[in-house]
């Protein structure tokens, strides 16, 4: 069985890489809710003068009372933070001072290979209770529904928490559910 396990865990992330490069490139799903910026050369000429460090920002960021002993001053930091986000604007982004090349190989290997590790993971999993499933279709609900897992627990908090597009978020979701089911049906074959 274990050799079934990592043919089947290996073919399948090769199937769910090959699957990710259709749907981001000819289909578009994951470019979905993804706009430009507004205004672009003047919104990065004051990010390149004022951000200088890469990283994950949310804003409005918490000013420095938030977290003070003094009970008086958090609640006051804490007020005045709520005030500002009411207002707006709000948000995150995610930034990289310095420029790199799209789509780098070294990006489409660490996406390989995760694909690899996932559908291992998947495979693993499917080993273990595919004596309880003597069907095909079965297999390949298994496999799709860990693909639903992933978005619900990931893409539905990144909607809810920090605004992320109900269409980026549904388009992903469907993205995990077929990338998954099209690897579960590599997995329901060989394990």
């Amino acid at each position: 069985m274990t050799k079934r396990v990592l043919l089947g865990g290996v073919l399948a992330g090769v199937v769910m890489f090959l699957w990710g490069a259709v749907s981001h490139m000819a289909l578009g799903l994951g470019d979905a809710g993804i706009q430009s910026l507004p205004s672009e050369e003047k919104v990065l000429g004051t990010m390149r003068e004022n951000i200088k460090d890469g990283g994950f920002y949310f804003f409005p960021g918490e000013p420095e009372g938030m977290k003070s002993e003094n009970k008086d001053q958090r609640d006051a930091a804490t007020k005045a933070w709520t005030e500002k986000f009411k207002q707006g604007p709000h948000g995150i982004l995610i930034y990289h001072p310095e420029g790199t090349e799209p789509m780098s190989p070294g990006q489409l290997l660490i996406q390989l290979v995760t694909d690899i590790a996932v559908a291992l993971v998947v495979a693993f999993l499917l080993g273990q209770v595919a004596g309880a499933m003597k069907c095909f279709t079965g297999r390949v609900v298994f496999a799709g529904s860990i693909g639903l897992i992933t978005g619900l627990a990931i893409l539905v908090p990144y909607w809810n928490w920090y605004g992320y597009p109900a269409n980026f978020t549904i388009a992903n979701m469907v993205d995990q559910v077929i990338g998954f089911s099209l690897g579960g049906l590599v997995l329901a074959a060989i394990v």
